[in-house]
């Protein structure tokens, strides 16, 4: 065994670290879901603590070229493909990005795997693409002399082969061989272009396998998330308590042997929200601005909800409200079995934005015909959520389970308290309202069950009754500290630990 000497060397230094992140998307350039804020965000927390930063996604053809001008960094670079014709693809870099403080952007330029395609996500040969990103990356970090990273960083089952690559692919290759490997698991569910819960014996992949080439179908039956996890020197999930929960069978997805035996390389950094985006003094969406020290003002805004959802306008009524994916992932089968009760005896409006399976749907569209104190809005919608945020009472979210969630962290940051199912990032960030020690920023249940969720619904409307005491609930949910700056200075700490970890 020998000590990492360059790792060690950093460590003594005190120096920025030169970090690199690779992933299928990323702000402001192209957004589908979390990943895509999480690979703008961190980033840039990081390259505002003094790191220089950098980052690696595909271009695509729905990144505006006009919005977003590029220019050649490396042309014709040459990605080896399992002894096959090497794929040939272009390196540009974002035009605009000379400002400090700020991360660099590269884009991995392919017509035939990235700029022919209309969508990010969703074609047969994502697997491929995926493998081209992994591998097209380390290409890259071998030939642009002009940037050697520290420590390179990979997202989720699309960046599972990186590390795999690295530690064995390229073991003998003297630069990219020399650079630990960060992978972060953002959802464990999603594992590759297969169903992990229905995989036959034959098509097992138990990670230690050669990665079949670009072009093999078995490549649509490799577990990348697996091999992943196996081969980085360093693993992350986007809160504490889910990295616990996946080294169990309810929540492990197949993988929590593995995960458990490589338990010493696993942690877990809350995510964090953009304190600018979500402010209830500054938003231009917020019709009446206020803070944590002036929630009277607040109180005006639930009047411009009840406006803008046709809900009878009273100053005294609790207004409980979703944003979110109509999924089993989020409760939903909680809340269809538990809301038309809570609705038949207790005075409250509910508000419902969002979009998901349609079963979810056609009940969501039913419940707002029936009772005229629900209102739904059945799609995606950027305003609404700030609306919700500063002028309703509680956020339901009774997750079955949430690797980090961002919704009650949004919600609190206007006061708005979360109603919460105890999993996940859902832990980390709500802490139970306790009346015997006035503490605690919302209400948490643990069981997922009717009952538990029932059960806490009807707490938090009974102590909405006390108006003091539910203010004071507000200001500590306004005054936990969400930023993204408390969360990078975690990863900067997981990026030491894998740039110093002992090496064969």
């Amino acid at each position: 065994m020998k000590v990492d000497i360059l790792g060690m060397a950093l460590l003594k230094r005190n120096k920025g670290l030169k970090i690199l992140f690779v992933g299928s998307e990323a702000a402001p350039f192209v957004k589908i879901g979390g990943l895509g804020e999480f690979l703008h965000a961190l980033p840039k927390a990081l390259c505002e603590l003094g790191h220089d930063v950098r980052v690696f996604i595909p271009k695509y053809a729905s990144i505006n070229s006009e919005e977003f001008p590029t220019e050649m960094v490396i042309e014709g670079l040459k990605v080896p493909s399992n002894g096959q014709e090497d794929i040939i693809c272009n390196v540009k870099k974002y035009k605009n990005d000379n400002k400090p403080g700020e991360p660099v952007n590269y884009f991995l330029e392919n017509q035939e795997y990235y700029e022919k395609r209309g969508s990010v996500y969703g074609y047969d040969d994502d697997a491929a693409r995926w493998a081209l990103l992994s591998k097209g990356a380390l290409e890259f970090v071998k030939q642009n002399k002009d940037f050697r990273p520290d420590i390179i960083v990979a997202n989720d089952w699309q960046g599972g082969l990186l590390p795999n690559y690295i530690k064995v692919v390229y073991q003998d290759d003297p630069v990219v061989s020399k650079i630990p490997v960060a992978f972060i698991i953002h959802n464990l569910h999603f594992q590759g272009m297969f169903d992990h819960h229905h995989i036959s014996e034959m098509d097992y992949d138990d990670g230690k396998s050669e990665i079949p080439a670009l072009t093999d179908p078995k490549l649509l039956k490799t577990n990348f998330m697996r091999r992943g996890i196996r081969y980085a020197d360093a693993i992350s999930t986007v809160s504490p308590h889910y990295a616990r929960e996946i080294t169990t069978p309810e929540y492990g997805e197949l993988l929590d042997k593995l995960l458990a035996e490589r338990r010493s390389h696993l942690s877990g950094i809350l995510n964090g929200i953009s304190y600018e985006k979500y402010d209830p003094e500054n938003n231009v969406y917020v019709e009446h601005k206020y803070t944590h020290k002036n929630l009277a003002a607040r109180r005006k805004n639930k009047k411009i909800l009840q406006q803008k959802f046709n809900l009878e306008e009273r100053d005294d009524v609790f207004v409980a409200a979703i944003v979110s994916r109509f999924t089993e992932q989020k409760g939903m089968d909680l809340i269809i079995e538990t809301i038309e009760p809570l609705l038949k005896n207790f005075d409250f409006q509910f508000v419902i934005v969002g979009s998901g399976e349609s079963k979810f749907m056609t009940y969501f569209e039913e419940l707002d015909k029936k009772y005229p104190q629900v209102t739904a809005h059945l799609s995606f919608d950027e305003i609404l959520p700030h609306v919700i945020f500063s002028g309703a009472d509680m956020i339901v979210i009774p997750s079955k389970f949430e690797p980090s969630g961002l919704t009650q962290m949004e919600a609190m940051r206007y006061g708005l308290v979360p109603l919460v199912r105890k999993t996940g990032g859902l832990a980390d960030s709500v802490e139970d309202y306790n009346a015997k020690e006035q503490t605690g920023t919302g209400f948490v249940f643990e069981n997922y069950s009717r009952y538990a969720f029932y059960g806490a619904f009807v707490r938090a409307l009974e102590t909405f009754k006390y108006d003091a005491v539910w203010q004071n609930i507000q200001k500590r949910a306004m005054t936990a500290n969400f930023s993204w700056e408390k969360s990078a200075k975690e990863y900067v700490e997981l990026f030491k630990k894998a740039l110093s970890r002992l090496k064969n």
